[in-house]
């Protein structure tokens, strides 16, 4: 590969990464819009969560009264995760032009020699299970809760955070 034809490259590289960028920040605008929303029980419980899965409203329809506090209670969870679904696909679509223009680069390995294919480990999805439930604990194995390699130390009731000689 002759040096001009390295420069000519490279350049349609930062010109496209340039691009890229612009794509990002628009998707971060439209990102910061999107809303998630899902109602459960028939239109009795309605919940609508933000681009950052926030819960910003809970209505409750009529025939509300019908249902007892703990079917209220698992209806507003129910709802809230099914529109966190609902907002993790949207951001999906949204994402999607910029994962095709992603695809289209070249990979480092492709341009530096010996380079390693360096990607990003695939996430294991979060349990929807409440805290302490026997169903969380198992999801993600007690062992990979803790923390083998830490060492305690038995705190001094002297030297506690609320110690006023701080």
């Amino acid at each position: 590969m002759t040096n001009e034809h390295m420069k000519a490259e490279l350049a349609g590289i930062i010109g496209e990464a340039k691009q890229q960028l612009r794509v990002i920040a628009q998707i971060q605008r439209d990102r910061a819009e999107l809303t998630g929303t899902a109602s459960v029980r028939k239109n009795r419980v309605t919940v609508s969560v933000n681009a950052d899965g926030t819960v910003i409203e809970t209505k409750f329809g009529a025939g509300i009264e019908d249902l007892s506090y703990s079917e209220i209670a698992r209806a507003v969870t129910e709802a809230a995760q099914q529109a966190s679904k609902n907002l993790a696909q949207r951001q999906r679509e949204l994402m999607a032009p910029l994962q095709e223009r992603r695809a289209r680069l070249p990979k480092l390995t492709d341009l530096i020699e010996g380079m390693p294919d360096m990607r990003l480990p695939t996430a294991p999805e979060p349990s929807l299970a409440p805290p302490d439930s026997p169903e969380r604990t198992a999801a993600y194995g007690e062992d990979e809760l803790r923390f083998a390699d830490a060492e305690t130390y038995p705190v001094e009731p002297e030297r506690r955070v609320t110690d006023s000689s701080w």
